[in-house]
């Protein structure tokens, strides 16, 4: 089951690690300032993913990247349109006299729509951009896909929904056989449903499909990370069509009720208008994140109680 883990403290900028169940390799949403995130945390990171680029969510992306140059990897970095300019402009206000170009290699994914996503290439030491190629899927791998949606924050603000694929597991005390490698030969004929796939098990060959009922097919778990944005309908369609029936979201929470005209004026959300979404979203939990930094631990308390009220339908 994917987790995550929120790396900043109240007053700090946000920052949002998701860490991947037997993978070394972690994801991080947004580049606050996160006191809470370590050097070999950040050195798992393999792919980041920026909401959108005020300074809140993105001035700690040299400190990101200090700790990635010299790695020899292949990072990704998802983000709004321009992400790639304004990537590609922090880069090259450092001197790199001394940087091999083989110690990092940057590939960012630019969201210009639903279906059109721009992929560059980066790396040192001059960091010239390079256009890839243009596809209309995010982000996938062996372990997730990366479903999104673009808001309203009087700027384009990406909200993330990971979802882990689904698995296969196989009741071996269903079985009157041994293991051995029909059993991953059966998974895969499931997953494909090639149900005449042949299966050889002790001398004898079956028909996959004989055995299908000894396999269950598990849901993966959906996590969800939806920055800021403003209280309006054609938002909350938007993360409805994305978000519906999540295991878990966080959700930006920036203001208290009696602030909802601050929310207005700066296209922000407020706390009984998130957990109203959220409820609408049959999501299964909701966390509110990403407060004011005007508001104290007690202002917190507050919004979390609002917000719970409006997620639970009271």
């Amino acid at each position: 089951m994917l987790q995550a883990e929120i790396k900043s403290l109240l007053k700090e900028d946000i920052s949002i690690l998701i860490k991947v169940p037997n993978s070394a390799k972690h994801y991080l949403c947004d580049c606050g300032e996160a006191s809470l995130l370590t050097v070999k945390e950040v050195q798992s990171v393999s792919a980041v993913f920026i909401s959108h680029t005020h300074i809140d969510h993105f001035s700690n992306f040299d400190g990101i990247f200090r700790h990635q140059i010299g790695s020899g990897e292949k990072i990704v970095i998802c983000g709004p349109k321009n992400i790639h300019q304004q990537i590609e402009a922090r880069l090259k206000s450092y001197t790199w006299n001394l940087i091999d170009e083989n110690a990092i290699v940057y590939e960012i994914r630019e969201i210009v729509s639903r279906e059109e996503i721009n992929v560059y290439k980066i790396h040192p030491p001059h960091w010239n951009l390079e256009l890839i190629k243009t596809q209309n899927f995010l982000f996938e791998n062996e372990y997730v896909n990366v479903d999104f949606a673009i808001l309203d924050h009087k700027t384009d603000s990406i909200a993330y929904l990971f979802k882990e694929k689904d698995s296969v597991t196989f009741n071996e005390n269903a079985s009157e056989f041994k293991k051995g490698k029909w059993i991953s030969e059966l998974k895969t004929a499931f997953e494909n449903n090639d149900s005449d796939k042949e299966i050889q098990i002790e001398e004898t060959v079956y028909r996959a499909s004989a055995f299908f009922h000894l396999l269950t097919r598990n849901t993966g778990y959906k996590l969800g990370v939806i920055m800021d944005h403003a209280v309006c309908e054609d938002n909350y369609e938007k993360i409805k069509t994305v978000f519906k029936g999540a295991d878990l979201v966080y959700i930006e929470t920036f203001y208290k009720d009696e602030d909802q005209e601050f929310a207005k004026i700066n296209y922000h959300s407020f706390a009984s208008a998130s957990g109203k979404v959220m409820n609408e979203c049959e999501v299964k939990e909701a966390i509110p994140i990403h407060f004011s930094r005007r508001y104290v631990e007690s202002d917190q308390l507050e919004i979390e109680t609002a917000f719970y009220k409006a997620f639970q339908g009271n």
